[in-house]
């Protein structure tokens, strides 16, 4: 307790003061209030009606023993303790007043305001969150509330509870409140920070083991939804584009076979290429994610109907060059488009590009982009999607790779090429699946390609770079599948051959025993 201007004053010894019941008494006020919170501050003022010019002030709380001082006296940053009936009274010379009408002054413990988050302080985008402001203490009746997010010193709102309808990633945060008297000027302490965390779970699309396949292969599309592992239930959609590029999710008619994240597919068909996505919902708490990425699945055929012609003839192309793709039906047939499915995700056609346009079922695109990488097929009138090629557009070191799919027994050769050169062959380092199979040559040459050739292959120049990675898939030969069925044949030859001597013999048995009769 801070007193100001005081001082402690003893009756000297033998002297005896005297009351003047003619002086006037004391008014004694307690300024700004009687009842306080621990660390406010308040004056108590000590006043007559008359001068107070030459008088001394006595103060008394309590039981305690008086105090001489000033007309006032402050109490800085008060403590419960120092609560208590106080009175005071004026003495000039030997003579002194009556004592004041006691005050009392009351001082409560400041009240702290808590935050609580309804329903819970982890929640998903969307949902409805409540933020309420409550301090239990005495001393105040109604309360007036402040609402702080971070260490922002702006108030966001002064209502007790405060509700986010949908709550989004940017209303996530520490919060904390504080209170003040509706009827007056005390304040409660500031709560402790109380921090709303929202999540925005999303559904992620992964093949396995590949989206490139060829038909026969199994496939397993795989849909997660990470930090957030149980609870989960699945769909699957294929994506389509309308004509005004408006995008439609087609809802698998096998969807629950998804329920437990993987979707799989023990024989790919040529029907299955196409743009897949997923979807998750749970029930407690109530969420459904928004549309997973999109993934394209292709699916190559042995004898595809139409064939996707490039130009020039390779996978990867440089920037700034016309780049022709071309559907070639082996029945002539027409009403084939090419369309694509870009690495950003969008699925369009070719008529659809900046620089590209539609003839007949030849795309053709003025100036490549690296905007154009992506995959290019065929599609028919009635939504046939046949042989899909990954096309990539990079400005520096490309690897010259085939279009189409290789078979087994075939003769292979890569090459790195670069355009600001007169010679656009490098002399480079070509790498398969991450691994260095050939250093400094200008042709990498497999001359009898098997399935274990199939992956992913790139070359690299010490000072050009390296080249995007491409694709091989290789395929079955023809005569590969005619040895499979030798065997067969075989067995069916011998078959016939037992039986044919069979009845022979039978025949021959039944002419002898008529000859015999």
């Amino acid at each position: 307790m801070k007193i100001v201007e005081e001082r402690v004053e003893i009756d000297p010894p033998g002297e005896k003061l005297e009351l003047q019941r003619d002086f006037p008494t004391p008014i004694l006020t307690a300024v700004p209030r009687y009842s306080l919170f621990t660390g406010d501050s308040v004056t108590l003022r000590c006043e007559l009606t008359q001068s107070q010019n030459g008088w001394e002030f006595l103060w008394r709380k309590d039981s305690n023993r008086e105090s001489t001082g000033a007309a006032t006296r402050t109490i800085n940053s008060v403590k419960v303790s120092d609560g208590g009936e106080y009175k005071c009274r004026a003495r000039r010379g030997r003579y002194y007043t009556g004592y004041s009408k006691p005050v009392i002054v009351t001082i409560y413990e400041r009240p702290k305001a808590k935050v609580t988050i309804k329903p819970a302080q982890h929640v998903f985008r969307g949902d409805t969150v409540t933020l309420r402001c409550d301090i239990n203490g005495e001393g105040v009746t109604s309360w007036s509330y402040s609402w702080y997010k971070e260490v922002s010193a702006s108030v966001f709102s002064y209502r007790q509870e405060h509700t986010f309808s949908s709550v989004t990633e940017s209303d996530a945060g520490k919060y904390t409140c504080k209170g003040s008297e509706t009827e007056g000027s005390r304040w409660s302490q500031m709560s402790d920070a109380v921090t709303l965390t929202v999540s925005d779970p999303r559904a992620v699309l992964s093949f396995s083991p590949h989206m490139w396949l060829t038909e026969g292969d199994p496939v397993t599309l795989i849909c997660e939804v990470y930090n957030f592992s149980t609870g989960w239930t699945f769909s699957w959609f294929t994506l389509t584009v309308s004509a005004k590029n408006s995008r439609h999710y087609n809802l698998l008619s096998d969807s629950s076979r998804g329920a437990g994240g993987n979707y799989t597919v023990s024989s790919a068909a040529l029907n299955h290429t196409g743009v897949y996505s997923c979807r998750a919902e749970r029930e407690k708490p109530v969420y459904k994610t928004q549309y997973s990425n999109t993934q394209l699945l292709w699916v190559t055929g042995v004898s595809p109907p139409v064939s996707l012609i490039v130009s020039p003839c390779r996978t990867q192309h440089f920037t700034s060059v016309s780049l022709s793709l071309s559907c070639e039906d082996q029945s002539n047939s027409t009403g084939w488009r090419v369309r694509r499915y870009t690495d950003g995700g969008r699925l369009e056609d070719c008529s659809s590009l900046r620089r590209g346009s539609q003839t007949g079922s030849t795309c053709t695109i003025s100036s490549t982009n690296t905007s154009d990488t992506g995959v290019y097929w065929c599609e028919s009138e009635s939504g046939g999607k046949h042989h899909p090629v990954n096309i990539t557009v990079h400005s520096g070191v490309i690897l010259e790779s085939p279009v189409h799919p290789v078979t087994e027994g075939d003769h292979l050769i890569l090459r790195c090429l670069y355009r600001h050169k007169t010679s656009p062959n490098l002399r480079a380092d070509f790498y398969k699946d991450g691994s260095l199979i050939q250093n400094q040559t200008t042709e990498m040459s497999i001359t009898t390609v098997s399935k274990s050739h199939e992956g992913f292959y790139y070359c690299k120049h010490p000072e050009r770079g390296e080249s995007p990675k491409s694709w091989i898939s290789v395929r079955a030969s023809t005569d590969s599948r005619s040895d499979g069925l030798k065997p067969i044949i075989t067995g069916v030859t011998a078959g016939l051959t037992v039986t044919v001597l069979i009845i022979v013999f039978l025949i021959l048995l039944w002419r002898y025993r008529n000859n015999k009769g």
